[in-house]
């Protein structure tokens, strides 16, 4: 049988605000803005007051149009990125699924798992296909899921002791099975055809874009407030958003000038005023997490810009795996594949090729072969060998060794064995580690079990 549930609730009127609008141009473009005055994320004036929500958020209203990057900086340009706390629904969806995958591989390292999850007001529901000798309690692992995303209470929308749990799963396609197994891990075909890039660059000492970097922590401190109860008025949904300003550089390179905007997102109790919300999101998120030295007179900041943000989580919307690929990889630069990463074993070279791609592209960037590097691989359900290994330096490669653009690609066939056994193997992704990169990102982590992230000799 099939029960369909409604949920109605009020919401308040939206408040009208004004945000800023820009066109931001491609890598090496240009682009202006129409932005509110400058907003200091300190006192400048001995005891005044900081900046009201209003203000904040409100204060384009009569705000003289003036560009956000010089015009006469030609080769200046906004870039940016978004993130989102480990509650958000798509993220608790990710973090289910990676669970699931972790619990088959604590039991059996050879499991088979695409696990997909999705959850609305009181109800999670995972399906797909698993094949595993392991005896999983997957509704005692979902509930430990959702209590660890804090929600605890109906009246955030889920309650991990009461909500409703579906498992609907099945065993693997016999037709796939049979092209991935094999004798040996080394000559196990990949479990689908699939594209999967990686990116590497030098604006983090991780190797990752600056604006991607920056949302990412943001979101991770915004969580780490709430837990720790800091902030006692936030609930766990959240999102956050950082617009750099970058220049490119004498070499061609996209350097970090500035921090243009920061928008946060953060569910909230009821009796929080709108003033206090922002005035705690500046000093309690933005400033441990924001060099000083991007902060300017100009940069912008636009917290809760909804108004209001008390309905949050699954109760406000839906969550599916796989929805926040661009969260989870470079935050919009480089490029990024077809398939999600999250609730699969490495069999599946959506997950593993991207990973081998990432320790690829930051290896080159790394060893001073380029600055920055984009790495493709493209691969055929079954077979074991990439269909093709394409490296892409954006014109800064430095010619290293008498390495040149084109000859990169044969470099990395040298150096890194791409099968998907071998990557497997090389990376030990059958260890149950997959739940810990379900949220602020799989990639620029200096976690020792992610071991795409550690640099190989090249």
């Amino acid at each position: 049988s099939v029960v369909t549930a409604y949920t109605y609730y009020n919401k308040p009127p939206k408040q009208q605000t004004t945000t800023m609008s820009s066109t931001a141009g491609s890598v090496g473009g240009s682009a202006s803005a129409e932005t509110a005055p400058p907003l200091t994320p300190t006192n400048t004036a001995g005891d005044a007051a900081p900046p009201s929500a209003d203000e904040m958020n409100q204060s384009a209203n009569n705000a003289p149009t003036t560009p956000t990057a010089s015009t006469e900086d030609t080769d200046s340009f906004l870039f940016a990125s978004e993130s989102v706390t480990e509650s958000h629904p798509d993220k608790l969806c990710d973090t289910i699924s990676d669970a699931i995958v972790d619990a088959c591989l604590t039991l059996d390292p050879s499991s088979r798992i695409a696990c997909e999850t999705v959850c609305k007001t009181g109800v999670v529901i995972i399906f797909g296909e698993i094949t595993t000798s392991a005896s999983i309690n997957y509704e005692q692992v979902i509930r430990d899921a959702v209590r660890d995303a804090g929600y605890d209470d109906p009246a955030k929308g889920l309650d991990y002791k009461t909500c409703n749990v579906i498992v609907a799963l099945e065993e693997q396609s016999p037709d796939i099975a049979q092209s991935v197994d094999s004798t040996k891990v080394e000559d196990m075909g990949a479990g689908d055809s699939s594209v999967v890039f990686g990116y590497a660059c030098e604006e983090t000492p991780e190797f990752m874009p600056m604006s991607h970097s920056l949302a990412t922590k943001l979101s991770a401190r915004l969580a780490a407030v709430r837990k720790d109860g800091t902030l006692d008025w936030i609930r766990p949904d959240g999102k956050t958003q950082v617009t750099m300003e970058y220049v490119m550089n004498a070499d061609g390179i996209p350097t970090p000038k500035r921090v243009h905007s920061i928008i946060i997102s953060a569910q909230h109790a009821e009796e929080v005023s709108n003033d206090k919300i922002s005035a705690d999101l500046l000093e309690h998120v933005v400033k441990p997490v924001v060099p000083e030295k991007y902060l300017d007179d100009k940069t912008i900041y636009h917290m809760n810009p909804s108004g209001r943000f008390v309905i949050g989580g699954p109760h406000s919307d839906a969550g599916l795996t796989g929805r926040k690929p661009i969260v989870d990889s470079y935050g919009g630069w480089g490029s990024y594949g077809g398939g999600t990463l999250s609730g699969k074993d490495a069999t599946k070279v959506d997950r593993s090729g991207a990973y081998a791609a990432r320790w690829i592209a930051k290896s080159l960037v790394a060893a001073g072969y380029c600055h920055r590097c984009c790495v493709q691989l493209s691969y055929a359900i079954g077979l074991a060998q990439p269909i093709s290994v394409h490296v892409d330096t954006y014109g800064t490669c430095t010619n290293k060794n008498g390495q040149t653009e084109q000859s990169l690609a044969k470099l990395v066939e040298t150096k890194f064995d791409l099968r998907p056994g071998c990557i497997v193997k090389e990376l030990d992704l059958r260890r149950p580690i997959m739940r810990k990169t379900a949220a602020y990102g799989h990639f620029g982590r200096e976690e020792e079990e992610f071991k795409w992230e550690k640099v190989k000799e090249i």
